[in-house]
């Protein structure tokens, strides 16, 4: 097999990565593996629930990127890897893992897979999903209550006191990287088409 190509799918949280990158996955036909950024937390189990709640999961700081970057260099070398399976409730990695393959595309997806230089230098593609910020709260809400077990009060609290500030300060910066910007995330479907012709042209 070929080298895979490395997509990433960078913007804030709620702004329709994952639509991307299944919307992607579904056109293109060919075998895709996607590695959230997301499975990549830091293990803090040595910490108290206490504690571990009051991290700032929304800072570089909160990732092992050093794992990622491994991880995406093994399959970048036909190599497959063991994706951690993050507990958002508890904030801890878990004792599982998912398998994943080497693939002729690999997509990253995750708000903060810019801000790392190394990381960045992998990806052959980089797409920036840019949503207005009053949609990515709403999507944020309705996703960390429906599958992080998360209340509303904890959701908006958590929005005002990190995931804003630190939009502002590393996210929305790391548009500048981006080879591509995608207005309004998954319900553009111009560019989706356009992005999913020139990943055929690339394949051939």
């Amino acid at each position: 097999m070929p080298r895979p190509i490395i997509i990433g799918i960078g913007g804030g949280t709620g702004s329709g990565k994952t639509t991307i990158a299944d919307a992607i996955k579904r056109e293109v036909g060919d075998p895709i593996t996607i590695i959230t950024q997301d499975s990549y937390y830091q293990d803090f189990d040595h910490l108290s629930i206490e504690e571990r709640a009051r991290i700032n999961f929304d800072h570089p700081s909160a990732f092992d990127n050093a794992l990622l970057i491994s991880h995406i260099t093994q399959l970048k070398n036909q190599q497959a890897i063991e994706m951690p399976v993050y507990d958002y409730v508890h904030h801890v990695r878990t004792k599982n893992t998912i398998r994943q393959k080497p693939t002729k595309i690999i997509i990253i997806e995750g708000i903060l897979i810019y801000e790392n230089p190394i990381l960045r230098k992998l990806m052959d593609i980089k797409i920036f999903v840019d949503t207005d910020a009053d949609v990515r709260i709403l999507r944020r809400i309705k996703r960390d209550m429906n599958e992080r077990g998360r209340t509303l009060d904890s959701v908006i609290d958590q929005y005002q006191k990190t995931v804003r500030p630190m939009h502002m300060e590393f996210v929305e910066p790391s548009k500048r990287f981006a080879d591509i910007i995608i207005p309004e995330g998954g319900s553009n479907a111009i560019a989706i088409d356009m992005l999913v012709g020139k990943i055929r042209n690339v394949l051939q």
